[in-house]
């Protein structure tokens, strides 16, 4: 996976602001890119979207009959190129992936990769993922969100873009099962502690992190190592893992 630098809207107050709103008409948390597609991607674009694709004009989703068949949900937002999101995939056929992301590079990438490798437990959005998750997936539907690599946005004044505020915790709280994670992954320390702030403020959670790493856990084997991630732990740069689980 490409360490993804965007998705969604976010609140516009701070991580102390719970009753802030979900979020502003204008004020996102990434920015959209422009590019040239290669030939790999726009076959993807092109030839599988309409197989594995989704709209918010889909709608509200069953998703059970979305994949043909009831098993564990996992949600990614903001795959980047999908090179973790494809390894999950295919590494667990048993369960069924969803990813979300707004650039079209990535989700062509991902939907030829998918393609090529057969997988039928892979389904994309090319929206924002506050609207998905509001409009399209039920509620306590989800085992696992994750959100690896957002857009620190570390200028203090552009804060208000970070994805992880309050309102949004509180939004993936209504869409995870009771015992589901929020697993988030970021190698800005300044992040990390944000995002430890507001998830130990959001009622429903608990942190899965022991005494000796709290607020943090080791990487899962479970969550790929990238060759970005790796090329930064030889440079000795710091990687936070946090997983809170609802329980409420």
């Amino acid at each position: 996976m490409t360490l993804s630098r965007h998705e969604n809207p976010a609140s516009t107050q701070g991580p102390d602001a719970t009753g802030a709103p979900l979020h502003r008409r204008g004020i996102k948390s990434y920015v959209l890119r422009a590019g040239r597609a290669t030939q790999a991607q726009a076959r993807g674009l092109e030839a599988v979207w309409p197989r594995l694709g989704l709209t918010l004009a889909d709608g509200h989703q069953d998703l059970d009959s979305l994949f043909g068949r009831a098993a564990p949900r996992v949600v990614e937002i903001g795959f980047g190129m999908g090179g973790s999101l494809i390894e999950q995939a295919e590494t667990h056929p048993e369960t069924d992936f969803i990813g979300i992301e707004v650039h079209a590079p990535g989700v062509g990438k991902l939907l030829d990769e998918a393609d090529k490798r057969g997988l039928t437990n892979l389904r994309v959005y090319r929206e924002d993922a506050l609207a998905v998750l509001d409009q399209c997936l039920p509620e306590a539907s989800l085992d696992t969100l994750q959100l690896f690599f957002p857009d620190p946005w570390p200028k203090k004044k552009h804060h208000k873009r970070r994805i992880v505020q309050p309102a949004f915790v509180e939004l993936i709280r209504t869409r995870l099962r009771i015992g589901g994670t929020l697993h988030m992954a970021t190698d800005w320390a300044a992040y990390a502690e944000w995002m430890a702030e507001v998830m130990d403020a959001a009622p429903g959670f608990c942190n899965t992190a022991t005494a000796g790493t709290a607020p943090y856990v080791p990487r899962p084997d479970f969550r790929p190592l990238t060759k970005f991630e790796a090329r930064g732990e030889k440079l000795g740069h710091g990687v936070w893992d946090l997983i809170y689980r609802r329980i409420g």
